[in-house]
């Protein structure tokens, strides 16, 4: 295995505050398929596959689609709902964050349960799209966060142990599927995401100015274990 240290990134909520688009999204499709799905139920399903969320809905509203018409249905008109928003940029210190780490020798990771397509489009349009030669979709994973099978993936391909990884998510599902695979985590606190409980994460914080590589090396040493 490598001996260098990765971190691995969400992407929704943690490079980009497109949480709230999501919301706004589902919301006006849920309407449109004639369903209704609470707020709380709905800030359940972030960090999550498409999937999961289907097949959780599809639990309870009698719907005329499969689940995997739903998937495509939907990443189909987020796009283009996306592609109608005048502007999609980077949460504030994300960039300045992404440059320290790169440049402290950090091997840096993407981790999104958003399919390629969409993940693509977000990084190229944040001009971030360098920084991530590696990225793991929800399309590669048979099972979503909170299962850690696309972290585990990301260690895999980066050929770095768990214990080398640290993530930052802004999600519970996300968190869950960080410590489930053994590594280290950072929870974001970002509104948008909703209600989100972050608390097992190993340092929690509401700002990327705040995180440098030196704080990041004393939580791979065990040094601090809460900010």
């Amino acid at each position: 295995m490598n001996s260098k240290k990765c971190i691995i990134f969400d992407m929704d909520g943690v490079l980009i505050n497109s949480e709230p688009l999501h919301f706004d999204f589902e919301s006006q499709l849920f309407k449109s398929l004639g369903i209704t799905v609470s707020r709380e139920l709905h800030e359940t399903f972030v960090g999550t596959t498409a999937k999961t969320m289907w097949t959780i809905i599809k639990q309870t509203h009698t719907l005329p689609f499969t689940v995997s018409e739903l998937i495509i249905k939907g990443q189909s008109d987020f796009l283009t709902y996306l592609e109608n928003k005048n502007s999609l940029e980077p949460i504030q210190g994300i960039t300045e964050l992404l440059n320290r780490l790169e440049a402290a020798g950090f091997i840096l990771a993407l981790a999104s349960s958003s399919p390629y397509k969409l993940i693509n489009y977000i990084l190229d349009k944040c001009n971030i799209d360098k920084y991530f030669p590696v990225r793991i979709s929800g399309d590669d994973v048979t099972n979503g966060k909170p299962d850690p099978e696309i972290f585990l993936k990301a260690s895999e391909i980066t050929n770095i142990k768990p214990e080398n990884c640290i993530v930052i998510e802004d999600s519970k599902n996300g968190v869950q599927a960080a410590k489930l695979a053994g590594m280290k985590c950072i929870g974001f606190f970002n509104p948008g995401s909703g209600n989100q409980d972050l608390g097992i994460a190993d340092l929690i914080l509401d700002s990327f100015y705040n995180l440098n590589s030196n704080l990041i090396q004393k939580l791979f040493s065990g040094e601090i274990n809460s900010f």
